[in-house]
């Protein structure tokens, strides 16, 4: 099983999308909590469920279970949070929601999952891929910068 990663901020719309065309990828899979921002530009949700469908022919899926909780956000972005501490947490919050049985294999193949990081150094999102791939072990892991 294959799955990339991409954020968008920094990006724009035409690397954005250019990089998603070229992935393979077959659908976007929407790790975000707050998906409809208007800091989010072409991001926002139903915008960007359109786009895909029209510039790349591919799905959008949102998945908020794949999703830190507003508190874990809050604390990490806005009270300027450690990301050790932010990334211990999210993997606990992963475990306990048991996202490796209750997530779908057949949705998150051949998916790109969408954060707003530019890198997937300090994002959630590599964290989800990874703990998949933990749990799954025949996950390959591509991240779209």
């Amino acid at each position: 099983m294959r799955v990339c990663t991409i954020g968008f901020t920094k990006k724009t719309a035409r690397r954005f999308f250019e990089l998603l065309r070229h992935a393979g990828a077959k659908r976007v899979v929407d790790v975000r909590l707050n998906n409809a921002s208007q800091l989010a530009g072409f991001a926002k949700k139903d915008d960007l469920a359109y786009f895909l469908e029209t510039i790349c022919g591919m799905e959008y899926v949102h998945l908020p279970v794949l999703a830190p909780t507003q508190e874990m956000l809050d604390t990490y972005k806005k009270q300027r949070g450690d990301w050790e501490t932010y990334e211990t947490q999210f993997l606990a919050l992963m475990q306990q929601r048991r996202i490796e049985e209750t997530v779908s294999r057949e949705v998150i193949a051949d998916g790109c999952l969408l954060c707003s990081e530019d890198t997937p150094h300090q994002c959630h999102r590599r964290l989800v891929a990874e703990y998949l791939k933990q749990h799954w072990g025949d996950v390959g892991i591509a991240h779209l910068v």
